[in-house]
């Protein structure tokens, strides 16, 4: 038999039998319920056991209640107990701490009886408290059960660290350093600094589906940086164009193509001109392109002018390896304003000419593409930010080697030519779930769904004990390859509901665990932004007593700071918000997903049972960390699709219409207005439309799972950001099979939504959302079909 996170215990063949009772009638079957007879009409936890106070200072950790004593909760008292903080993640004492019990009293605001105990103060409705600096665990008690002696409420002290209640603290402030602007005024001119990577095509070459690939040795000193000091901006005449390498560019062939034409071919420009060579400071070659003449129109520069150009980055010889020539970005600069997102349009004698896309659908702000029009159904989600600053085009390149390369022997996903990553062999530990970051998240996309009986290795599996602590014989993930697997998990079966809608059933080859959760790799597209937008832009929408009425509750969770666990920071990232930042979400993957160390997170997971844990194995190297947070930051977004043709698509125009109206804007939250504090140039000040509040939501028993995350439930999801959902497809797909010839490559769409990837179209993932959602479901489902296509549509 194997038992399923709704605690339902099946056959082999998935068929309920009769241990799936429940005994005291308080929704929580008997085989998890750790509180049995719980009176009638008790409000009980996942775990079934008593809630025991109904004010709002309820937060979960390890499946645990804790609260605060006033006057809604009169019977609950506070104790605080300094635990080791060698042991910083372990629960309630239940009778393990007797060398320093009982804990002690804490009796309006004050603590007495350990010296250097910091006094409890409320503010704003948390609690804080610090012993010689060091954060503290809170229990609780029912003072009216006299429960003095360690039992604790039910047998149990409820536990929580204190990080989780104090106050959030924002990643960044105005201490925070910041990368220098990548635009800025003087006098004389507006200055646009950026960088660029080589690209085999051009951009309007459909023929040839080569101009988002990476060519072989990307990451060998191949990226340019570029520098407009536009001083017709200021009222004089030209355009200076400054373009930095490391490697020398070809004398003969150092070309920079501007005003585009396309009438013979896509690549067409008005002048296709020699750079001057300026020299050499000891780690850049300096080329520059200067003009006052629009040379399409045959006039001044003037502006408004669209002065759409492309650097050909042909190389000299000498260049180690590799291909020597290749072309760059095609970028649209607009005189007087800068760097901006374009799409084609016919327009008089310039086929395929460029414009400016609205700034409505620059979905990741500044950092948005241009439309794809190379037919390339699987890159979307891989390329640089197109404002990607003037010092960070080398590290995108080296940080997207960090990601494309395993851990375990150092090989490149993409081509075996690219030769092995010397400083990423061995770094992954005994255990691991996938060796390479890039095996899981698909061209920077989810994972696809293996089929039945196939290891599970491109998912996590977060795993617990009954009471939600980490698995004493796994930790907190399992891991099934490497030296030390931990078991395999496969897909069963799947449940098919009344509905049309399934859901996976799972096989674990060393037993299911008492807790879990699947996760499948989410996007990674837009996740630099999400960092950027302020704390208080996201607390602003919490309202977990659903005080507006609208039957949305949505909260924070709330994460201890890896690197300082005395900050408590905004959960953003994860499908529980679990982590904090890119640098804290990139860490945990490394850690739980490859076994790979971090000064961020130097102790790999491992079980209370368990020996070996690998933490002798060296860390990553920090640069190459630095690098990998700063690839991931900085990826482009693409804009959104309604304009492409240059006319707005009115059936994505009503979708977006309808997904206002029956309240799927009440949790996708639209826009946001990014921070003027985050230290990346690229990010700062932006304002996106990521289509989340960011916070966690009660999406109903049919998505959840048993297993809780910080202050998460088992029922609780974070709002996924929408952006890019209409391409994620056919990224993760993939073409197939290779193309035999350039131009042959076809989408083979791989549908794969929510958590646990069960959903097969929008429409699916739409109908599975329940709880705060069922209101809006409710609403779709009454929906005209018209009306239904057209939010499908957008």
């Amino acid at each position: 038999m194997r038992k399923y996170p709704n605690g339902s215990i099946v056959n082999d063949i998935g068929c309920p039998i009769s241990q799936n009772i429940d005994s005291d009638n308080d929704g929580v079957v008997d085989s998890i319920d750790l509180c049995a007879n719980t009176p009638t009409n008790t409000p009980v936890d996942s775990l079934g056991c008593s809630l025991a106070i109904s004010d709002t200072e309820v937060y979960f950790a390890n499946q645990r209640l804790v609260g605060g004593p006033d006057s809604q909760s009169p019977n609950l008292t506070l104790y605080v107990f300094d635990n080791d903080l060698a042991t910083p993640n372990s629960s309630a004492c239940n009778l393990s701490c007797a060398a320093t019990w009982p804990p002690v009293l804490i009796t309006d605001g004050q603590a007495s009886g350990i010296q250097g105990l910091t006094n409890i103060t409320r503010d704003d409705g948390s609690l804080q408290a610090a012993y010689n600096g060091r954060p503290l665990y809170f229990y609780i008690a029912d003072e009216t059960a006299n429960d003095m002696n360690g039992e604790g409420v039910n047998g149990v002290w409820w536990s929580i660290p204190y990080p989780a209640l104090a106050d959030i603290s924002p990643l960044f402030d105005s201490s925070t350093q910041l990368q220098a602007d990548t635009q800025y005024e003087t006098d004389q001119a507006l200055v646009t600094r950026f960088s660029d990577r080589p690209r085999t095509r051009h951009a309007r070459e459909d023929e040839f589906q080569s101009y988002d690939h990476y060519i072989k040795f990307y990451f060998e000193n191949r990226a340019s940086n570029i520098e407009i000091v536009d001083y017709v901006a200021k009222g004089d005449d030209s355009i200076e164009m400054n373009v930095r390498t490391i490697f020398p560019l070809n004398d003969i062939e150092a070309e920079n193509r501007w005003w585009y034409l396309g009438q013979t071919t896509v690549a067409q420009y008005a002048a296709n001109t020699i750079m001057d060579y300026l020299g050499f400071d000891g780690t850049y070659y300096y080329y520059q392109l200067t003009s006052s003449e629009n040379k399409r129109l045959g006039r001044p520069i003037q502006i408004g002018d669209k002065l759409e150009f492309e650097v050909s980055q042909f190389s000299a010889t000498g260049i180690p390896r590799g291909q020597a020539n290749y072309y760059g970005t095609t970028f649209l600069y607009i005189v007087g304003e800068g760097i901006v997102p374009w799409y084609t349009l016919n327009s008089g004698p310039y086929p395929e000419d460029s414009a400016r896309i609205p700034e409505q659908y620059w979905l990741g702000g500044r950092t948005s593409l241009h439309y794809q029009y190379t037919n390339e159904p699987n890159d979307h989600f891989m390329q640089m930010a197109t404002n990607l600053s003037y010092d960070n085009g080398q590290t995108f390149l080296l940080g997207r080697r960090v990601h494309h390369s395993s851990f375990v022997d150092g090989s490149h996903d993409e081509d075996a030519d690219n030769g092995i990553f010397e400083e990423n062999i061995g770094l992954s530990g005994p255990r691991y779930v996938n060796q390479r970051c890039s095996n899981c998240h698909e061209r920077n996309g989810s994972a696809p769904v293996a089929e039945n009986n196939e290891l599970l290795d491109r998912w996590v599996f977060k795993v617990g004990d009954v009471n939600g602590n980490p698995d004493p014989a796994i930790g907190r993930v399992l891991q099934p390859n490497g030296s030390q697997s931990e078991g395999e998990v496969s897909i069963a079966s799947w449940s098919e509901l009344s509905n049309g809608l399934r859901s996976p059933n799972y096989y674990f080859s060393n037993g299911t665990p008492e807790t879990f959760s699947a996760r499948i790799a989410p996007r990674l597209v837009g996740i630099g932004l999400l960092e950027a937008i302020p704390e208080t832009a996201i607390l602003a929408l919490e309202d977990p007593d659903d005080a507006d009425g609208n039957g949305i509750s949505g909260r924070a969770n709330r994460i201890a700071d890896p690197e300082n666990s005395q900050l408590t920071r905004l959960g953003r990232f994860g499908w529980k918000a679990g982590t904090a930042s890119v640098r804290h979400q990139v860490a945990a993957a490394l850690n739980t997903d490859i076994g790979v160390r971090s000064s961020v997170i130097p102790e790999l997971d491992c079980g209370a049972e368990q020996s070996n844990c690998g933490n002798t194995q060296p860390l990553i190297p920090e640069e190459n960390l630095n690098n990998l947070v700063t690839y991931i930051s900085t990826l482009g977004v693409r804009p959104q699709r309604v304009w492409k043709t240059g006319v707005e698509d009115t059936q994505v125009l009503v979708g977006a219409e309808q997904f206002e109206i029956i309240g799927c804007t009440n949790c996708h939250t639209k826009s946001f207005q990014t921070s003027e504090y985050h230290p990346l140039a690229e990010l700062r000040n932006q304002t996106v439309y990521p289509y989340t509040d960011m916070l966690l939501h009660d999406m109903g028993d049919e998505t959840a799972d048993n297993l809780g995350e910080g202050l998460a439930e088992g029922r609780e999801w974070r709002t996924t950001p929408l952006w890019g959902l209409g391409l994620s497809a056919c990224v993760t797909g993939g073409v197939t099979p290779a193309p035999v010839a350039e131009g042959a490559e076809e989408c083979i769409p791989h549908h794969a939504y929510l958590h646990d990837g069960r959903v097969r179209s929008i429409e699916e993932a739409i109908l599975w959302h329940g709880g705060e959602a069922q209101a809006t479901t409710n609403a779709y489902v009454a929906l005209s079909a018209s009306n239904k296509s057209a939010l499908l549509a957008f």
